[in-house]
């Protein structure tokens, strides 16, 4: 294997990042809550799996209303996760592996518990009244205009105090800032400098481009579904670029980072303004077109299953426009979204599908995350009652069916199909009754039932297991420059069972990788360049001879790399 040494690329394209949703990690003190020195007593796992980044979401004091993303003090750690000894330990520690750490950055919403939106909602002419997006009532005494909110209801609130209403485009306890104050981008630009003197190495940064709102607040009039319809006039505002360079002028290139924008509504053309380093906003933002492809009528919320024609269809897309200019990040899951094992791979064969899942991304062009226990082949939970999720969204979904008569077995498939709780489940790691060796005692939401066949120190003892299978690919990624560099072909974009594409650097080596989407054994005709003998296997998911022929059989989910050199 050839080391990598590749001068244009940056530290953030050759890495990989590990997400820890902190709370569900490793309880360290029995509270039930995972914490800081839970992730501390990990991070020689994460080491030996090979990653380069944690991600770490929300820490800061938080009512909790929405898993953090209600920030009441940028400065202070939750006390359910430690101190900000703790915290300063966490970074030492990680650094000394030579692992970085980027937290999460919220900066469209605070809490409604924070010290600005106490004084800005007191009245119209203190130092914060302009802190926060205020609206005084239409002429005939309703809402502002006709924008409703993510996790139900209208995106506004009112406040007698000031006779006005507040905009959230999330739960009514995350008031909406108003980036167009230069005093509140000042004082969010001191708490970045903060964290990053503190020696944090980059942010990935919540729903970025709603920051920027049409100033005319127009009506959405149905051009969107009524809980994103904040869209009309939130989504990629006019300037959003202006504030995020100067982000970028003020903190950012003062420091070594990487920085994630969290982009919704955004497409991969607006991608390539938010990260050509020619622009100096971001590194990467997330895409979310795959996220939707397996949408109905009804939105996320239904029981539809991707096709796999739509997936190779937009990460080939985002594979192309990004390719010169910007820079892709990759992923299948995160804190926001059901397992990748259930939603785009198979049960059944969840051990096959999980590595089929991981080649496929890690050997696109961009930068991968992980999400914690993607690694082990995690599935969603089957809960055994409604009762059991936490999420808001997904509690008001549930409420919203229920008044609409539909039937409980259909709401329960729909919340174990797609609920954010199947994601927050705590990392299994043991087969040890009754939580999984994450705490001693009853964690803050339940255990994935099936943790005593899914756990970490079963995957670790089993050579075979989905946790070498991406230890495997990490260390492909940061051996060979064409994974990083390589240019993106795909084949048969109307195969609905197969994803195959190419990776070929300037210098001439080229990369081809197979990955079968099917519980069936499948025959593929190889393309005629590759069937010459400079070709090898450089990875298979299955522990069987790979013969390159014209014809090559494949087993259920199996995935296979070759090279040639």
């Amino acid at each position: 294997m050839t080391m990598m040494n590749d001068k244009n690329s940056l530290w953030w394209q050759k890495a990989v990042v590990y997400q820890v949703y902190p709370q569900s990690f490793k309880d360290s003190n029995n509270d039930g809550i995972g914490d800081l020195n839970g992730i501390i007593e990990k991070l020689p796992y994460l080491k030996k799996l090979g990653i380069d980044v944690i991600w770490l979401n929300p820490i800061y004091v938080s009512p909790q209303v929405d898993n953090g993303y209600d920030i009441a003090d940028y400065y202070q750690i939750n006390p359910d996760y430690g101190t900000l000894s703790d915290f300063e330990q966490l970074i030492q520690q990680a650094h000394s592996l030579n692992l970085k750490i980027i937290l999460d950055l919220v900066v469209n919403h605070t809490s409604d518990q924070h010290e600005w939106f106490k004084a800005s909602k007191k009245s119209r002419d203190n130092k914060y009244s302009d802190y926060y997006i205020w609206k005084d009532p239409s002429h005939d005494g309703s809402l502002p205009n006709d924008w409703g909110a993510t996790f139900g209801g209208p995106a506004w609130t009112y406040v007698p105090e000031r006779k006005q209403y507040y905009l959230h485009s999330f739960a009514p306890q995350q008031p909406e800032l108003n980036w167009e104050n230069p005093a509140l981008r000042q004082d969010i630009y001191k708490m970045m400098r903060y964290w990053l003197d503190f020696g944090v190495d980059g942010f990935r940064m919540d729903v970025i481009s709603l920051i920027s709102k049409r100033q005319d607040f127009p009506n959405a009039n149905g051009r969107f579904p009524y809980s994103k319809s904040y869209y009309a006039g939130a989504s990629n505002g006019p300037r959003v670029h202006e504030f995020l360079q100067e982000m970028n002028r003020e903190v950012l290139s003062n420091f070594d980072t990487l920085t994630v924008g969290e982009t919704p509504n955004t497409n991969a053309d607006q991608a390539i303004l938010y990260t050509d380093s020619n622009r100096h906003e971001l590194n990467m933002v997330f895409n979310f077109d795959h996220m939707h492809i397996d949408y109905s009528e009804r939105g996320k919320f239904d029981v539809t299953r991707f096709q796999l024609t739509d997936l190779k269809r937009v990460f080939t897309q985002w594979q192309n426009k990004l390719s010169d200019h910007g820079w892709n990040s990759l992923y299948w899951s995160n804190h926001d979204q059901p397992r990748a094992v259930t939603r785009f791979g198979s049960e059944k064969y969840r051990v096959e599908s999980a590595k089929s899942l991981a080649t496929v991304l890690h050997m696109l062009k961009g930068t991968p995350y992980i999400f914690q226990g993607e690694e082990i082949g995690m599935t969603n939970a089957k809960f055994d009652s409604l009762t059991d999720y936490q999420d808001i969204e997904t509690k008001n979904i549930i409420n919203l069916y229920k008044e609409e008569g539909l039937d409980e077995s259909f709401i329960k498939r729909v919340a174990y199909l797609r609920s954010r709780d199947n994601a927050r489940t705590p990392m299994p790691w043991q087969n040890e009754k009754p939580y999984a060796g994450f705490s001693q005692n009853k964690p803050w939401i339940k255990m994935n039932p099936n943790y005593d066949t899914i756990n970490v120190a079963q995957a670790l003892m089993d050579t075979d297991s989905v946790f070498y299978h991406y230890q495997r690919l990490i260390a492909l990624r940061h051996e060979y420059p064409v994974v990083i560099n390589g240019k993106y072909h795909l084949y048969d974009p109307n195969d609905n069972n197969i994803y195959a594409f190419s990776r070929e650097s300037t210098d001439g080596i080229k990369l081809f990788v197979i990955a079968s989407f099917s519980e069936e054994k499948l025959t593929y005709q190889l393309p005629k360049v590759i069937t010459n003998d400079n070709w090898r296997v450089l990875l298979n998911s299955y522990d069987n001879a790979f013969i390159i022929q014209d014809v090559i059989s494949l087993e259920p989910y199996q995935s296979v790399i070759l090279i040639n050199r």
